[in-house]
């Protein structure tokens, strides 16, 4: 593999997650479902994920972001159940 493979994964990486969140957040105000509120944040904080795996591995490589891209990735799934557990108690 050539040098600069890993820094097209990364970037297709991003560019699925922002466009993911983007078509997640217009379905949502067009149909108002809240479910779709959460998948377009959580899609938002894996966007916001990958952007700093770029910049932690191909930008800047003497500190280590590790710790923030954890935290990232956290929220994420935290915000996606959070919305799960949510919709769930108001449809009961």
């Amino acid at each position: 593999m050539t040098a600069w493979f890993p820094a097209i994964v990364y970037l297709l990486c991003f560019a699925t997650s922002a466009a993911c969140a983007l078509l997640l957040g217009r379905s949502y105000r067009r149909s108002g479902m809240r479910l779709l509120l959460w998948s377009a944040l959580c899609f938002w904080l894996l966007a916001a994920n990958n952007l700093f795996v770029i910049v932690d591995l191909l930008l800047i490589r003497s500190a280590d972001l590790g710790l923030v891209r954890l935290l990232l990735s956290l929220a994420a799934v935290a915000v996606l159940l959070f919305g799960f557990v949510w919709d769930m108690e108001e449809d009961s």
